[in-house]
């Protein structure tokens, strides 16, 4: 009554009553068997004994109900409810037969169980100087909803990627804590269209914690973007246009609420990124694949001819040898946190210096102590972050458009 499929079985045949075609099974010796509920060669277990005989058992029902619910994972409409343990077994048995190199089955099959089981499936991602991995396997990577470490690092993401617009998504956005964009050639534009969504909108970005914008040009313009982000504690500028000095560590501090780190902070360790979940895997079955591109099988002679005449072999050949865009040098490392209530403020660790030479005037005085007692009103508590409509450019003015 609900459209739901109907599976009856008549004189010891089970057939379905709906339009749903099943997965045909893998071709078995020299006979190719298309009822896939004949019984299978993977339905025992084959071994020997003491004597050199071979003997076999066959699988427990759970087994094989798993097997064929995942070769027909794309046909399942939810996994919600069902125990994390199941769900690991299913993945695990579905990631064996290579459903999640199919590019047609692959996005639904992960939004599944992403919808059921969240950050098991992934949790942390990093993608650091892998921009293929990321552009063939985009959708895919749209997918993983429940992420709270990205690490898009060296990805030539330039001002207008698309993935910009996931980053900011109700569903993405709502757990991501790091992200890590350094070295994709990012400027103060591409920050304004990042940050566009909470600044104009209130959503997006509003949990994220630590942000890396390392190695790309942008400028002190950029950090009144960065202003939107609530719960901001760790940045990283390093390699930027940004210029180390004293102006720079007031404005950070006086926008951002943000200290200078003399040491360079762990959290920006490469080393502490990770992919972590179940489908840790998948991606690296993903990149294996990706990098087998030019030995793949025949294909027919109209494929190919499109192959050759678009250049695609030889693109991909050339991209997956090419160098990383971006390599971290040894330069000053730009860190910044933010520091605890009993920490001392950056006028106290960097108190100015006084030119006694030069006699003061009256005036000169009275403005001197009119901005010290500025200051120390800011000594006890980090500079609150204001978004008022009167700060939003024109750009900002036609983003907000964009969206609407």
């Amino acid at each position: 009554m609900d459209n739901s499929p109907i599976y009856v079985r008549e004189r010891g045949n089970l057939r379905r009553v709906g339009d749903i075609v099943l997965a045909q099974p893998k071709p078995v010796s020299s006979c190719r068997r298309t009822n896939p509920f004949v019984l299978r060669k993977e339905h025992f277990i084959f071994t020997y004994n003491a004597e050199g005989s071979l003997r076999y058992t066959t699988k427990s029902l759970f087994d094989i109900a798993l097997l064929f619910v995942a070769d027909n994972i794309h046909h399942v409409d939810s996994l919600v409810g069902f125990p994390e343990q199941i769900g690991d077994r299913l993945f695990a048995a579905a990631e064996e037969n290579r459903v999640f190199l199919n590019a047609d089955i692959s996005p639904k099959a992960l939004q599944l169980f992403g919808d059921a089981y969240g950050e098991m499936v992934l949790g942390s991602l990093c993608l650091r100087n892998r921009f293929p991995l990321l552009h063939e396997r985009m959708d895919e990577i749209k997918t993983f909803n429940s992420l709270k470490s990205l690490d898009l690092f060296g990805c030539r993401l330039g001002d207008e990627h698309e993935i910009f617009q996931h980053l900011t998504s109700s569903s993405l956005s709502s757990n991501l804590i790091q992200l890590f964009i350094g070295g994709n050639g990012l400027s103060d534009v591409g920050l304004q269209r990042l940050t566009a969504p909470i600044r104009m909108l209130r959503k997006g970005l509003d949990r994220l914690q630590l942000l890396d914008v390392s190695y790309n040009p942008i400028s002190v313009k950029a950090l009144r973007h960065l202003t939107c982000l609530p719960k901001l504690e760790n940045l990283d500028a390093s390699g930027t246009s940004l210029k180390f000095g004293t102006g720079l560590k007031t404005t950070i501090w006086d926008l951002l609420g943000l200290i200078y780190s003399e040491k360079p902070l762990d959290t920006f360790d490469h080393s502490r990124c990770k992919t972590e979940g179940w489908a840790e895997q998948v991606v690296n079955q993903w990149e294996t694949n990706g990098s087998q591109m030019p030995k793949q099988k025949k294909v027919d002679e109209s494929k190919t001819s499109a192959l050759r005449f678009f250049g695609r072999q030889k693109f991909v050949r050339e991209v997956l040898n090419t160098a990383p865009s971006v390599c971290e040098s040894e330069t000053e490392r730009l860190h910044f946190f933010r520091p605890a209530a009993n920490d001392d403020i950056p006028e106290k660790r960097n108190p100015p210096t006084i030119n006694y030479q030069e006699t003061p005037s009256l005036d000169n005085i009275k403005k001197r102590q009119h901005r010290s007692g500025k200051r120390d009103g800011s000594h006890r508590s980090p500079p609150t972050k204001r978004l008022s409509s009167s700060a939003l450019s024109a750009e900002d003015i036609d983003l907000m458009n964009s969206y609407c």
